[in-house]
């Protein structure tokens, strides 16, 4: 799988672009991935139209959307672009609006930018690379940071191991496998990011034996929630989920470990 520096060149990085909307925004994200080879402009236009149909979904942290759509005929390779705005816009977001931070990403197949998506999940989650990110002067020192040339990574929480969480339990009282769902409107995106963080919080727990987290699509979920204890979502797509057997749980901030262990906490009463 391709790490977040091979998807995203250096020329797919632009800074304090200038943007009126969010769909300017977006615009700018998809114009760098169909400059440098990663996507067409009609790839562009479905992104837009992604936000138009499932809402602002995609701002999956403060002032941070990851902009997508679906795999097409558009995306001719897996790639990123990362767009830094002038200044900020709204999304319509409720709680995580004005983005000053727009990256795209184009997916040729569901696999390929999972260790990407893993790896920028985590740089965001440390509130010093973030800022770091944020201040980066120019794409080369941004390209920098996301090569690990900040410093030690941390995370918006202590690294710390948690002890006394005990384990999930099953019906009959020993350890059960269980399975979450991350659910956004594509299955490869915003919710695959969101997969991450929850990983890093069942790995600090000592749970990754035990609970297993998939990353899908809002059509699918609705087919697999019977195999699931919880989904987790943006509030955006929990409202299309009302119909299922299963807790549906609003994550606000998707780089935020502390915001998906109480989330987690609250799934199993611990």
């Amino acid at each position: 799988m391709a790490t977040l520096s091979e998807l995203l060149p250096i020329e797919a990085v632009r800074l304090d672009a200038p943007a009126t909307d969010w769909r300017e925004a977006v615009r700018a994200a998809g114009d760098l991935m169909a400059a440098t080879g990663t996507s067409t402009g009609e790839y562009t236009a479905e992104m837009i139209e992604n936000v138009e149909r499932n809402g602002p979904y995609i701002v999956i942290a403060p002032g941070f959307a990851l902009a997508h759509a679906r795999p097409s005929p558009a995306v001719l390779r897996t790639g990123m672009s990362w767009v830094r705005l002038e200044s900020p816009v709204e999304f319509g977001h409720e709680s995580n609006d004005p983005v000053t931070l727009v990256v795209g990403l184009a997916a040729k197949d569901p696999g390929a930018h999972q260790a990407a998506m893993a790896g920028l999940a985590r740089l965001l989650a440390d509130p010093a690379v973030e800022q770091a990110l944020r201040d980066a002067p120019t794409a080369a020192a941004l390209r920098a940071v996301l090569d690990g040339e900040h410093g030690p990574h941390g995370s918006r929480e202590e690294h710390g191991e948690r002890d006394g969480q005990g384990e999930p339990k099953s019906a009959g009282g020993g350890p059960a496998v269980h399975k979450i769902l991350t659910v956004c409107g594509n299955g490869l995106g915003t919710s695959l990011f969101l997969k991450n963080t929850l990983e890093q919080v069942l790995e600090r727990w000592g749970w990754t034996r035990f609970v297993t987290v998939e990353a899908t699509d809002t059509i699918s979920a609705k087919g697999k929630a019977a195999e699931a204890v919880a989904i987790l979502t943006s509030r955006e797509i929990a409202r299309t989920l009302t119909d299922v057997s299963v807790p549906v749980r609003v994550v606000e901030d998707f780089t935020s470990t502390a915001e998906v262990e109480r989330t987690l906490r609250n799934t199993y009463d611990v």
